[in-house]
Parts: structure tokens; sequence; C-alpha cells
């Protein structure tokens, strides 16, 4: 997945002068990230604040401080909400999909934005 697609967007517009508080055109510049990603691979266990939904365990590809990219083995919808939790150490931290890409046959991509983070991603050793 291309590293722009989790970029912050932030829009660019020309101002009519006949009527300066609209804008006439956004561009949107998808070309930077807020923040940096660091690549890493834990366990994670993903659980739906919809009690019916089953838990589900994933693997992460990087993180932020305020997102994720984690490869699973079920599709997510956007805009879901979920809670995150690390198996190798104690980060927590309740979640919105962003997206949700097919990586192969049998797994997928989800973009995490991450709220109300605590803990590590992996114990101090």
């Amino acid at each position: 997945m291309p590293p722009s697609l989790l970029a912050v967007t932030t829009p660019m517009c020309a101002f009519s002068e006949s009527r300066p508080a609209k804008a006439s055109r956004c561009v949107m510049d998808i070309s930077k990230r807020a923040e940096d990603r660091t690549p890493m691979k834990v366990t994670v266990d993903l659980s739906s604040l919809d009690i019916r939904t089953p838990a589900q365990e994933g693997v992460t590809e990087n993180v932020s401080p305020r997102g994720a990219r984690v490869l699973t083995h079920k599709p997510w919808k956007p805009n879901d909400r979920l809670n995150l939790r690390s198996l190798l150490g104690n980060f927590r931290s309740r979640a919105r999909v962003v997206y949700c890409v097919p990586v192969d046959g049998e797994r997928f991509a989800i973009g995490l934005q991450l709220f109300a983070t605590a803990g590590n991603w992996r114990s101090p050793r």
C-alpha cells in the first residue's frame, strides 16, 4: 500500500474574491504523513465494540503514536470502532478503522487511527 494513503490531508484552497468565506476549489495534499511510521511486528488482539463480533488476532506492520497498519484475516469496515491490545506488551488503545484493503487471498490490511493510548507495544527486556 502506498504510504500516502494514510497521510493526514491538508486542504489547500483557492478562494473566490467575491465570496471569501467559501472555497471555490480545494486540492488535498496527501504527499506527507503527519508522523513517521516505525516498522514493527507485534501480535495484537482486535475487539469490536459490538460484543456480538468475536475478537481476533492480527499482526502490526508499522506503528506511530496515532496510527497502526495491522494484518488480519477478517475484513473490517471503515469507521468500525474497536479496542486494540498488544499481546507482547501492555499497550492498549481505542481505534477507528480508516481503511481495509485485501493483501492476498486470505488477509486484509487495516489502517487504524488510535485514541486514548497507554502502555508499550512490547514489554521491556
